[in-house]
């Protein structure tokens, strides 16, 4: 016998809210091989760093960049692998788990199942945007603490000397990589919502995300022409390693800040033009 069917027409005892809980979901993409690799690349990359560091001839000749004082501390060592993956490993990792969103449901022909459920086309593509958050999240969080860790055990406890040669003391040190580490995941939302937009649009999920990493890379050459002056401030990628001012004993957060408002604002477009796509787009995979 059929239930009655409520006010606003569903059956009874529907609960749109209800529909695709966040663990669930949550659970279902870390069963997923391409997720456990990823987090576990990033777990790998400070050890692989470190047996580089071990094993390499030291020929910097007293040179001052991240890579020529990663040994000094711990904290240096952790400073450097952050440095070393802002440009092109985190970018690719946010990628891919936005990216991979709703293009690979698409691709599996599921999404339309999901969809038939029914889960609203919002709360499908806000549950899986949260869950691609967590995991993007986790992923910048994994690779610092995993640098942080294998750095002290290995060179100490020692003070963050700056590529200026100031110092900081250990716990001044660690509150600054807390701070740069929120930074990255901050201004990595641009690519987060640059990637969702993608996914959104295509049922190939290497297209999202080589697309999403595409146009980082190009951001970054387009950076590089010292001619184009301030315009370069509006380039995405622009401020992406502005963390490196928490590195003094005189923090100037301009750049930060800016920073921020920036990749938020790149986020805030992207990520409404995918809700509008998503809304309109007839899917039929």
């Amino acid at each position: 016998m059929l239930g009655v069917p409520q006010a606003d027409g569903a059956a009874e005892g529907y609960s749109a809210k209800r529909t695709l809980p966040l663990r669930v979901e949550l659970a279902r993409q870390l069963r997923r091989a391409r997720t456990r690799l990823t987090l576990a690349l990033l777990v790998l990359l400070p050890l692989l760093l470190l047996a580089a560091f071990e094993h390499g001839e030291d020929d910097s000749r007293g040179g001052r960049s991240f890579a020529d004082i990663a040994t000094a501390s711990g904290l240096n060592f952790a400073v450097f692998t952050l440095f070393a993956s802002t440009g092109f490993l985190l970018v690719v990792v946010v990628a891919l788990f936005f990216g991979d969103t709703v293009a690979s449901e698409a691709s599996w022909s599921s999404l339309k199942y999901l969809l038939g459920a029914p889960v609203p086309r919002m709360r499908l593509l806000r549950q899986k945007a949260k869950v691609a958050a967590l995991l993007s999240v986790l992923g910048v969080v994994l690779l610092v603490g995993v640098a942080l860790a294998v750095g002290v055990l290995w060179f100490g406890t020692g003070d963050l000397i700056s590529t200026t040669g100031e110092a900081l003391t250990f716990p001044r040190g660690v509150l600054s990589l807390a701070a740069a580490t929120l930074y990255v995941a901050v201004h990595l939302s641009w690519i987060a919502g640059l990637a969702l937009f993608l996914s959104v649009n295509t049922d190939a999920p290497l297209g999202a995300v080589g697309g999403a990493v595409l146009i980082s890379i190009l951001s970054e050459i387009i950076d590089e022409i010292s001619a184009l002056g301030d315009l370069r401030n509006y380039l995405p990628t622009h401020f992406s390693t502005a963390y490196s001012d928490l590195l003094s004993e005189d923090i100037d957060p301009s750049s930060m800040i800016t920073g921020c408002f920036s990749a938020l604002s790149y986020a805030a477009v992207f990520t409404t033009l995918a809700i509008w796509r998503f809304n309109r787009k007839d899917i039929t995979s």
